[in-house]
C-alpha cells in the first residue's frame, strides 16, 4: 500500500476509479475512514456515512447515510469516474469546514491589556465594568470569527455542491465560487455567471448525472486542490488538525 501511495504521487492527477481515490486518501494523509465517516468501497449501514462502492450488478452507487439511518443516494450508475467525482467534491467540501472550524478553535481570543501600577486608585464599580466589558468584547470577537467563516463559506457558492448541472439546455459545472458553461461545438469550458435560478434549495432538480462531453476535469480550468487557491483551502490534513463529525449535517439528503 506504501508503494502504491508513492506512485500516487501527481498532485495534478484527478482520481477516476475507487481504487484511485483510496491512494488519493491515504496521499493526503486524511484521518481514518472511521473518523471522517467517508468510506471508500464500502457499503456501511450504520447512520453517519457517506461513501462509495460497486454493487453486485456493477453499477456505482454514492449515498450518505443520515443521523436516523436513512439512506440518501447521491448516484447509482455505471460512470465510475462521475460517480468518484462526486463523493470527492464532498469530501472536499468537508475538508474545507473542518479546517475552517479548526482555524477558528486555535484563534487567540481577544485580551485587555492590563494597567500599570496607579490602577489601584480606580474604583472596584470601575474595575468591575472594565471586566465586564472585555468579556463581551471577547466573545464579540468569538462571534465576528464565527461570522467571517460562514459568510466565506456561503460566498464560495451559496451552499451548492461542486458538480456538473443541467439548464436551458446548457451544461455547467460548479467549481468553488465560479462557474462555467460547456460549449459542445468546440468541447470546450468557458467561465460564465452563476445561473440565478439554481440555488442550494433547488441545486438536485439542476443536476447533471451522465454528462457525455469532454469531462470538466480534464480542462484546463479544473483546480484539483494542487494550487494555492484559498476555495480548496488545500485537501492534505495536518496532525495538528483533529476532525469532528458532530458539525456534519447529517440530517440533509447530502
Amino acid at each position: 500500500m506504501d508503494h502504491q501511495v508513492e506512485e500516487y504521487n501527481n498532485p495534478t492527477k484527478q482520481p477516476k476509479t475507487i481504487e484511485e481515490l483510496k491512494l488519493w486518501y491515504a496521499w493526503h494523509n486524511l484521518p481514518p475512514e472511521e473518523v471522517t465517516r467517508f468510506f471508500i468501497g464500502k457499503d456501511i449501514t450504520e447512520p453517519k456515512a457517506f461513501g462509495i462502492y460497486k454493487n453486485e450488478w456493477g453499477e456505482y452507487v454514492v449515498y450518505k447515510n443520515k443521523a436516523s439511518g436513512e439512506r440518501a443516494i447521491r448516484y447509482q450508475g455505471r460512470d465510475e469516474a462521475f460517480a468518484v467525482n462526486e463523493i470527492l467534491q464532498r469530501l472536499r467540501d468537508e475538508i474545507a469546514s473542518q479546517k475552517a472550524r479548526n482555524k477558528a478553535r486555535r484563534q487567540p481570543p481577544l485580551r485587555a491589556e492590563a494597567g500599570g501600577g496607579s490602577s489601584q486608585a480606580q474604583s472596584s464599580r470601575s474595575s468591575g465594568l472594565s471586566s465586564l466589558f472585555s468579556k463581551k468584547e471577547t466573545g464579540f470577537l468569538g462571534t465576528m470569527i464565527a461570522g467571517v467563516i460562514a459568510l466565506a463559506m456561503w460566498a464560495s457558492g451559496n451552499g451548492i455542491p461542486n458538480g456538473y448541472y443541467q439548464y436551458q439546455d446548457q451544461s455547467y459545472y460548479r467549481q468553488g465560487s465560479a462557474w462555467y458553461r460547456y460549449q459542445p461545438s468546440t468541447s470546450d469550458w468557458l467561465e460564465t455567471t452563476a445561473p440565478a435560478q439554481i440555488t442550494k434549495d433547488n441545486a438536485d432538480q439542476y443536476r447533471l448525472e451522465n454528462f457525455s462531453g469532454k469531462r470538466f476535469e480534464d480542462s484546463p480550468w479544473y483546480d484539483n486542490g494542487s494550487s494555492d487557491d484559498d476555495s480548496w483551502d488545500n485537501d492534505s490534513w495536518d496532525d495538528g488538525d483533529d476532525w469532528d463529525d458532530s458539525d456534519t449535517d447529517w440530517d440533509s439528503d447530502w
